[in-house]
């Protein structure tokens, strides 16, 4: 049995991800394709447009054999945390065989050469990016600067894609862990990452969102003949060549029901948590720097929702990504020691199961006999776990606690406590 070890979000899940499911097992001969995914919040800071479990369906009646929750405090890191976080995940599960990552470039070798120079540091790359950074520039843009400085190169445009740099943190997580498992890389398709202009085909998960977001501030009718529902059964229309067919009748069924959340939709959340912290206890939190804590207590009277605010604080030094997980951070409460400790303690603790296929269950037996850290099936059966696992665990369901809460009040649908949330099969 082969086993590919595929990292997503899938926010929302679209035709390039079934690209990359197919492309991956054909390139490695895997037999299954299983997921590690982000939970309800995702690596640029947000919360995700749908729930994780809306998104582990799709991912699941597209070929994805099973699904795991990325833990929230890796989901939400930096480009090098939530690789570290994927990547050692795999390596705990004891059935994965290779990893396979979209890139722009599509250049293994390439990004291998970065991942070993930013792995190692020579004095003269460090050099160089101190320098940069002195400048006041942001630390990617340092970053790449240093490297094209380091290898004579005038403009590293390995590093301006986003696909390019996780690729990157994955190959310098598998050497970090010396890991057996075998790195491959795909090429992206279609628009560009950031592009928000919906394309014909092989559009961004961002114009989607884009889209979806829109669908949003539509009145919401149970006439099939009003405009506002011929209006979005159009733009259901513009989707059909971007999404498989199941993920678009998921986005039918489950419209203003579980999604479109927004950023917007936790401003209270955020404000009352900030209300209470000061800018020393603000430093606690990860990616919180001083500067920042003092940004973000002076600029407070000033708040008036939270994408505003995220906004408000971005300078020339931090991006606004920088900015986003900061506060999401604050208001999950994940704080620098923590997630130091669980580092230190090996990363994971248990794997959870969000969803699996059912001709897939070969490869859910082999986890649960194989896996250096325990399959998590029930939430409230965790007497088998480590008192550091249980704090992450408890953060975990926290913040899915947290997203359900504004989602049921946001279209008053009953609410569902992490606690009682079914294992997904289809």
């Amino acid at each position: 049995m082969k086993v590919v070890g595929l990292i997503a979000e899938y926010n929302p899940f679209h035709n390039g991800h079934l690209h990359h499911i197919t492309k991956a097992k054909e390139l490695t001969g895997a037999d299954y394709a299983v997921v590690i995914m982000s939970g309800d919040y995702v690596q640029r800071g947000v919360p995700a447009i749908m729930p994780k479990r809306l998104r582990t369906e799709m991912a699941l009646k597209s070929g994805a054999s099973a699904v795991f929750e990325l833990p929230v405090c890796y989901a939400t890191g930096s480009a090098e945390l939530f690789a570290e976080g994927a990547v050692s995940f795999f390596d705990h599960l004891g059935v994965v065989d290779s990893i396979c990552f979209g890139s722009e470039c599509n250049d293994l070798d390439g990004l291998q050469t970065i991942a070993d120079v930013l792995l190692e540091e020579p004095e003269e790359y460090r050099v160089e990016l101190r320098k940069h950074l002195k400048n006041g520039v942001s630390y990617p843009h340092a970053r790449q600067a240093a490297l094209s400085a380091y290898m004579h190169i005038q403009n590293y445009s390995l590093l301006n894609n986003p696909n390019n740099i996780l690729g990157i943190e994955y190959l310098k997580a598998l050497k970090k862990l010396n890991s057996s498992m075998k790195p491959y890389t795909i090429k992206r398709h279609g628009a560009h990452y950031h592009d928000e202009t919906l394309h014909p085909v092989n559009s961004s998960a961002s114009a989607i969102r884009s889209l979806l977001a829109y669908s949003g501030s539509m009145v919401h009718t149970e006439s099939p003949e009003t405009f506002e529902n011929s209006t979005f059964h159009h733009l259901l229309g513009a989707l059909e060549d971007q999404v498989p067919s199941d993920c678009l009748e998921l986005l039918k069924d489950y419209h203003r029901v579980k999604y479109p959340v927004y950023q917007n939709d936790f401003s209270l959340l955020l404000k009352y948590k900030l209300l209470n912290k000061t800018p020393e206890t603000l430093t606690m939190y990860m990616d919180v720097s001083p500067d920042l804590a003092n940004r973000i207590s002076g600029q407070l009277n000033n708040y008036f929702n939270y994408k505003q605010y995220c906004e408000l604080l971005k300078t020339r030094e931090l991006t606004q990504t920088r900015i986003n997980r900061s506060l999401l951070h604050i208001m999950l409460g994940i704080k620098k020691d923590t997630v130091t400790l669980y580092l230190e303690e090996g990363a994971h603790a248990y794997a959870h199961l969000l969803g699996f296929r059912k001709d897939s269950e070969k490869v859910i037996s082999a986890v649960a006999k194989q896996s250096r850290i325990p399959l998590l099936t029930k939430l409230y059966d965790t007497d088998f776990l480590s008192d550091t696992g249980r704090r992450m665990l408890t953060q975990d369901i926290l913040a899915s606690n947290l997203y359900n809460s504004v989602v049921t009040d946001k279209y008053k649908t009953a609410y569902e406590n992490e606690y009682h949330q079914a294992i997904i099969k289809v």
